[in-house]
């Protein structure tokens, strides 16, 4: 059975700081890691919105901002508006590459506003019938409908130095075992 993991926890805990350690490591060691990255934009302190990054370009989109703060197209979501055109322009691109070129399909994250696009519910379909290990952040709000595809880790602030491990070797197991 293919590996996959799922990643879940509170806000701020360190899911996405987790993930992009094992990307960095899993690239270390000479494996191809595709995907997107999702990260918090703060301005004084305060969230404004969420960027996206493609794991193997470092190419950058906005997932998100605070409404009337971006002259981008987008979809109202809560005090958000999703730019959906750009997370399939940049996020859904890169995981996309990643299905054919990368040895580890990251994937940061999987919730609400990512599910404002078709295209992005149908390639994460794609990516979960894959032969590829996926490593993934799922939102607290979606963790019963991934958990039985995979392993579910849920970080806290005690345990997601000791996590990262256990992930770490999870991932670096498959890999190796994928190229003998």
């Amino acid at each position: 059975m293919t590996l996959r993991i799922f990643v879940t926890g509170p806000p701020g805990v360190g899911k996405t700081t987790l993930v992009e350690r094992v990307a960095k490591e899993a690239d270390r060691w000479g494996y191809l890691v595709g995907g997107m990255i999702t990260r918090e934009v703060r301005r004084n302190g305060r969230r404004v919105g969420f960027k996206i990054t493609a794991l193997d370009t470092g190419e950058e989109g906005t997932l998100a901002s605070l409404r009337g703060t971006s002259r981008l197209p987008g979809v109202p979501f809560g005090r958000y508006i999703v730019h959906v055109d750009e997370l399939e322009r940049v996020g859904l691109s890169a995981i996309r590459r990643a299905l054919t070129e990368a040895d580890l399909i990251v994937v940061d994250e999987i919730g609400p506003m990512e599910y404002g696009s078709d295209e992005f519910v149908r390639t994460i379909g794609e990516v979960l019938k894959s032969e590829k290990p996926l490593l993934a952040v799922v939102h607290r709000r979606f963790v019963d409908r991934f958990r039985p595809l995979g392993k579910l880790h849920t970080l806290s602030l005690a345990n997601r130095n000791a996590e990262f491990g256990i992930i770490l070797d999870e991932i670096m197991r498959e890999l190796k075992g994928i190229r003998g």
